[in-house]
Parts: structure tokens; sequence; C-alpha cells
């Protein structure tokens, strides 16, 4: 047996051999099989789409689109200037890949809206309008939601339904990373590289989508218009100067109400010109900042003081109401600065006064208090800066042009973030309200001297929607509904007691809900000329 045994085994001569020809018993288990290494799943691309045809949100008929606007004087005025619905608007929820400022590939969100209906201006080869929506504090902000689910509307998502998709326009509108389904933990706010990344990024993924949505007989026409409000208004000019910059075909531009020059309009707010709403938007963009450069601060607590430093880099935005933030103390209503001057050389400016109008000393005055969010040694070393390397357009305007070698991180990041550096190629259209308390005018202003230094080759218009204009303005209609609607705004206040002539009530939803709603259709008046 034993002998029969040693038969059966492999010569230690032959061992390689007999290896190769399979010598083993029938008892010895098989060799090993090698396991083939996981095939690597390629890195999405940017513009890539995550679903195979974009989901339906919601379809609104011209009726029930009228319906909508109806329910806001300043919606009823825009019908009464002819934007009465011709077209069916099918709103599709579009996802797509986009690049973060840390280069890294990651998923967003928007707005594809494709009109449809029997009327020729509502199918076949239709202009893409892209759009940038202003600032917001909600992370689960979609544009893609006209109406949430208890009811409340989105006026800016309604107002682009409403001018343009209800009018045979494509119209693409991301939300943005870090809202909605993004996964990225903050947002790149007034970011000019990332958001621009971001809007060119949509548009691909709508020329890709559209041929898969609802309304098949719509397709893109070449080219793209390119607009946004405020916030938007800033990554629309970003976004038309970085297509171009990339050979891509920009038909025209209408940036509205945007912070284009981002060196001066934080220069002033740090000379004691507090704006409506700066404790949000600097939130906003110091995190986005510091996130994207890493530099503005080492410790958070050199910059934001103790009340709020423990949880501002991770704020906003924020899945709760700014109400109940405010109300834990994790944010000041309105107190940016502190009431006690960082030096004595800083009193005048601790506040600001304005001596051509009330309203802004008032302002101005609310922005500071003993409760600040920014800290005072911080404030002192940004007014030494500025004093050592001025903005050419603020204080004083001399060349019109951002610092020309600031030193201050928050500076050096605010003047990578300004536009007064690029002369358009396509035509544009520049939209805004003189009377601005959130985003002063004053950045269109600079904008205005930089482009009439470096005039464009197709050129560009600049409109003050709070004016008036001669018979042969094309704009004079939108001017005149704009002067109604804001002398009806302060004729109700006057009614309800008001003692300041209605000033305030008209300051209030002068950025928000006045300059937006008419610069908007300005710029579809401009946009049908093209």
């Amino acid at each position: 047996m034993a002998h029969s045994l040693s038969f059966l085994r492999c010569s230690p001569a032959l061992l390689a051999v007999l290896m190769l020809a399979g010598c083993s018993s029938n008892d010895d288990p098989p060799p090993p099989q090698p396991v083939p290494p996981p095939t690597p799943q390629p890195s999405p691309e940017r513009g890539a789409l995550m679903d195979d045809a974009p989901p339906v949100v919601v379809t609104y008929t011209p009726d029930q689109m009228l319906d909508l606007m109806g329910q806001t004087d300043v919606g009823r005025s825009l019908v009464e200037l002819a934007y009465r619905p011709q077209c069916t608007v099918n709103v599709h929820q579009l996802r797509y890949y986009t690049e973060a400022p840390d280069a890294s590939i990651q998923p967003a969100s928007g707005a594809l809206m494709v009109p449809s209906g029997d009327d020729p201006v509502c199918n076949g080869e239709r202009p893409v309008v892209l759009y940038a929506h202003g600032t917001s504090t909600k992370r689960d902000y979609n544009i893609a939601m006209l109406t949430n689910a208890d009811g409340d509307e989105n006026a800016e998502a309604i107002l682009i339904a409403a001018a343009f998709a209800a009018h045979g326009y494509v119209v693409v509108a991301p939300n943005y990373l870090g809202y909605d389904s993004s996964t990225l933990d903050y947002h790149p706010y007034l970011n000019a590289d990332q958001q621009s990344k971001d809007m060119i990024d949509a548009l691909t993924g709508a020329r890709s989508a559209l041929p898969l949505s609802t309304a098949a007989n719509t397709t893109a026409a070449p080219g793209v218009l390119i607009t946004g409000y405020s916030q938007g208004g800033h990554v629309a000019m970003a976004t038309h100067r970085a297509m171009e910059a990339l050979g891509e075909t920009v038909t025209a531009s209408a940036p509205m109400s945007g912070p284009y020059a981002m060196s001066a309009f934080a220069d002033a707010i740090f000379a004691g010109q507090v704006s409506a709403g700066s404790v949000d938007n600097l939130t906003l963009v110091m995190n986005s900042y510091q996130r994207a450069y890493g530099d503005l601060y080492t410790q958070v607590s050199e910059a934001i003081n103790a009340p709020y430093a423990a949880q501002i880099e991770s704020l906003l935005p924020s899945t709760r109401s700014m109400g109940d933030i405010r109300s834990d103390g994790l944010l000041p209503d309105d107190q940016i600065f502190d009431s006690t001057p960082p030096a004595p050389e800083y009193a005048d400016i601790t506040p600001a006064t304005d001596p051509g109008s009330t309203l802004f000393t008032q302002l101005y005055a609310r922005g500071f208090g003993t409760e600040p969010l920014i800290t005072n040694s911080y404030r002192l070393a940004y007014l030494q800066d500025r004093d050592i390397a001025p903005d050419g357009g603020f204080p004083l305007v001399t060349d019109g042009l951002p610092p020309a070698n600031p030193a201050h991180p928050l500076r050096v990041a605010l003047k990578l973030n300004d536009l007064r550096n690029w002369v358009p190629n396509a035509p544009v259209l520049l939209c805004a309200g003189h009377a601005d308390p959130t985003v002063y005018y004053r950045n269109t202003e600079l904008m205005e001297a930089y482009w009439t230094a470096n005039p464009p080759a197709n050129g560009f218009t600049v409109l003050n929607i709070d004016s008036s204009g001669s018979g042969d303005d094309p704009y004079s209609r939108e001017r005149q509904v704009f002067q109604a609607v804001k002398d009806l705004v302060r004729a109700e206040a006057v009614i309800g007691g008001a003692d300041d002539n209605g000033d305030e009530a008209v300051a209030e939803v002068y950025h928000a809900a006045l300059v937006s709603a008419f610069c908007l259709s300005s710029a579809k008046r401009f946009f049908d000329q093209q």
C-alpha cells in the first residue's frame, strides 16, 4: 500500500515539469486560481449626466403659469408687460457632475425647463438661456421646485419660467454645489472659477438631456444666452468670461445687480458702508474662500468673534431657518462690526454716514454693535491693508481697477474673484437699480467705467431700471412699470402708518423683488433682439 502511494507522489527531480502537467493525487485540492483585479470604474466626467433621462418635476400649462404669476403685484405687472405665457413649461430635474475647488468631481443638480406646445415659438430649434440664481441660505434649495410641498413659492424660479421658458426659451439653471442633492459640505460662494465651471457643466449636461426630455420636438439652438441676478449676476459674468476664454460661443449675456467689483464692494463694507444682508453674505464668502484658498485665517477665532466662531464654518447654507439660527445665537441679526473703532483713526467710519441719504446712514448703523460677527483685530488689519493698497474704485475713483498688490488674505481672495479684468466679445446688458441697499450700484458703475475705457467689440448697455428713459428707449416700459410698482409699495406703507414716506418699505423689497423682476424683463427683451 505504501509502495502504491509512493507511485502517486511526484518525483522531486521532475517536480517542475510534473506540476506543469498537473501531477497530483485525486485528493489534493486544485491549485488556486489568480483573482483578476477589479475593473477600474472610470471617473465621472464634468458635465456627464447622472440619470438616463432627466425626470419631470412638474408641468405648467400657460394658464397655470398665469395663475402663479397673478398671485403677486410684481407677477401681475409682468403680465401687463405682455408676459402672458405662450408655451407649456416642462420642468425637469437635471443631475450632472461638476468640479469642486479642490478639483474633485462632485454630483450637482439644477433645473432644465423645456417649452412645448403647438405655437411655433414653443417647439423646434429654440434659444438656450443659462441662468444663475441669487443667494440662498437654504441647504435644500432646488430651483426646479417652483413651489414646495407646503405651497410656498420660489419667486425667482417662477420668474425665469414665466419670462423665458413660457416664451419658447430652453432654460438651464444649476442649483450650485452645496445645495439640493450635492454632497459637498459647503457652497463655493462667489468663487468665480468654480461657479463658472458649474454653469458650463450644467449646460453640457442639459444639451445631453434635452433629446431625452418630454418635449422631443424641442432642440437647442447654437450658442447660449447667459443671465443671472445678485450672486447670479457675478456668476453670469464670470461664466461669460470663462466660456469666451475657452473659445465657446456666447450669443449675449445680461448680468443683473451682481457684485462684480468684489474688492471695491468689500472695501466699502469694511469701511463702514454695511449693506443689507452683509452678515449672511460675508459668512458664506469667508467660508468659501477659506475652503478654496486656506489662508484667510489660521484659527477661525482670529476673524470671527467667540459667540459665533464654533459653528460658523459649517453653518451656511443650512437646513434650518435663519430665524432659528439667529434665535439660537449662532449669527447676529445685522451687527457685522464692533461699535468701538478698531483704532482711533477709523472712528469716522464706525459706522460710516451718507450725507445724501438718511436711509443709508441708518442702514450702515445697523451693521455695528456690541456683539458683532467680525473681530476688531481682523477689521483693523483689513483697513490698514486697504490704506496701503487702495482699490482704484473706492473710496476714491482713480484708475477704477482692483488694488495692485493687496496683502491681507481676504483682499487677495477678493481681487482673485473681481471681474474688472476682461472685455467681452458678445453683446452685454448690465441692469441694476441705483438705490439698491444690498448690492451697491457702484458695482455696475465700475464695470461700466472699465468697459468704457476698454470698449468691447460688440458694445454693452447699462440700464438703471430705477430711472426715466427717453421715448425711444427700448426699456422705457420696464422703467415705467418699475416706478408704478415702487409707488404702490410706498403708498401701501404710508396707508399702513409708515412715517418715512414708505422709504423703508421700498428698501425692503428693492433688491429681492423690484429690481430682480424688471431687470429680468429687460434681459428677456434684450435677448429677443439677439
